[in-house]
């Protein structure tokens, strides 16, 4: 497992590789922004244009709702079918997903302003962006070494959460008043065919064995029994729902609070939450390059879960008191992102908690962020019965359930403290190239 050094490497390549970006998938850092440029694209403006094309909000509610069940189901099958078939092989098969059925949305569906077609196209698209996007994650797992994963996961979700969130919004945003919804929908496509062809032109496979009904079967069967045989990955993917869960949560309700309630006005609240989107994208990374520092437990357990408690809670009662205080309330809002980012170690502990069967174990984690995305509308519906504080509490509470979570996680393997050096030459036998 230990060579020399290829006398080729430049210094450029020595310095990615001691940052947790390996050589032989460096290109998919670029390739990953891109594409999620252009599936983050329509997130914006997409239940308005088809407000504007006659759809009433039932109708938008149902294509959404259908959307982010496949969406939880595909991040869970990512991680299961990479094991089996490699995780490129993955990764192609969610890009020729999304390709597809993005046309067929579009032509037939949008285009022709037919409901049902939109609904089957729009949904199974959603298998395209997590098989192409955990894919990925899978692949990072796989061919980083274990003294650098914290670092290494936090550049994956920081160019992930970059594409996604940031320069798809300041792009759909310049693009639409210029050429128009449908128009920006379809520039959607040509972004995510350039990422899906630099994977496929860039990166190298790794080494795996071939296609086969049987480990495919092997690889599903092996992402649900580890669990059982694993039970710290199952608290893993508990701690990982927990993460985003006042985040969609807050999606559903904050927004009306803050405006209609504290008197902000809507492009202050705006600002506001940006700005807290902004801080989370950077302590994506901040929270990799902490956690090989000072233990990837302790970031997960103390900055992500008793940071959000507090930030949670300053949320809600900090407005509540004082008032629509811009500089105060985005200041929390700023603390709230940056906590919402320390979470990000999760994708280096959960895997190295069962070295032998990676993939199994990042299915889990993004079956439990997929969950999340279901769960938090779910919590945000108690509102009605509870009222907002009552629900505030909830939220907060679990992330205190998250905190203590978070400490069986703990082994000397996953739990890395502070970062030696790169070993010269280290390389993971899994990876070619």
């Amino acid at each position: 497992m230990v060579s020399t050094t290829p006398a080729t490497e430049g210094r450029f390549a020595r310095l990615l590789r001691t940052q947790g970006i390996a050589r032989p998938i460096a290109w998919g850092f670029v390739a990953l922004t891109i594409f999620m440029v252009g599936d983050g694209i329509e997130a914006g403006f997409l239940s308005p244009y088809l407000d504007s094309l006659g759809f009433n909000e039932g109708n938008v509610a149902t294509l959404w709702a259908t959307y982010g069940i496949v969406v939880a189901a595909a991040a869970w099958l990512s991680g299961a079918l990479a094991e089996a078939w490699g995780p490129k092989r993955v990764m192609m098969l969610g890009f020729a997903i999304w390709v597809v059925f993005e046309i067929v949305f579009l032509v037939f569906g949008v285009m022709q302003q037919n409901f049902t077609v939109m609904l089957i196209a729009f949904g199974i698209r959603g298998l395209g962006y997590p098989m192409f996007a955990y894919g990925f994650l899978v692949w990072i797992t796989m061919g980083t070494p274990e003294n650098v994963m914290g670092r290494a996961v936090g550049w994956y979700w920081f160019f992930s959460t970059l594409g996604l969130g940031v320069i798809s919004s300041y792009f759909a945003g310049a693009v639409i008043p210029v050429i128009g919804e449908l128009a920006t929908l379809w520039l959607a496509l040509a972004f995510v065919a350039v990422g899906g062809i630099m994977v496929l032109v860039l990166l190298r496979n790794p080494v795996t064995k071939p296609v086969t009904l049987s480990n495919s079967i092997k690889g599903v069967v092996s992402s649900i029994t580890i669990v059982g045989t694993n039970p710290k990955v199952g608290i893993g993917g508990i701690v990982r729902l927990i993460n985003t869960l006042s985040f969609y949560a807050f999606v559903v309700f904050l927004t009306t609070y803050m405006v209609r309630d504290i008197g902000f006005g809507l492009a202050e609240w705006q600002v506001i939450w940006g700005t807290m989107l902004a801080a989370n994208v950077a302590a994506n990374l901040i929270s990799g390059y902490l956690s090989d520092w000072i233990g990837r437990v302790n970031v997960v357990a103390w900055a992500g879960g008793i940071g959000c408690f507090v930030t949670v809670l300053a949320l809600y009662y900090v407005p509540t008191l004082i008032g629509p205080n811009f500089g105060v309330t985005i200041t929390i809002a700023i603390l709230y992102g940056l906590a919402l980012g320390m979470f990000v170690p999760l994708s280096a502990i959960v895997p190295l908690l069962a070295p032998m069967n990676k993939a199994a174990a990042v299915a889990i984690l993004n079956l439990g962020a997929g969950l999340s995305q279901f769960i938090g509308p779910v919590i945000a519906g108690l509102v009605t019965p509870i009222g907002i504080e009552g629900t505030i509490w909830v939220i907060a509470a679990m992330y205190i359930v998250g905190f203590v979570l978070t400490f069986a996680l703990r082994t000397p393997k996953a739990d890395a403290g502070p970062a030696m050096p790169v070993a010269v030459g280290v390389r993971n036998p899994q990876v070619a190239g």
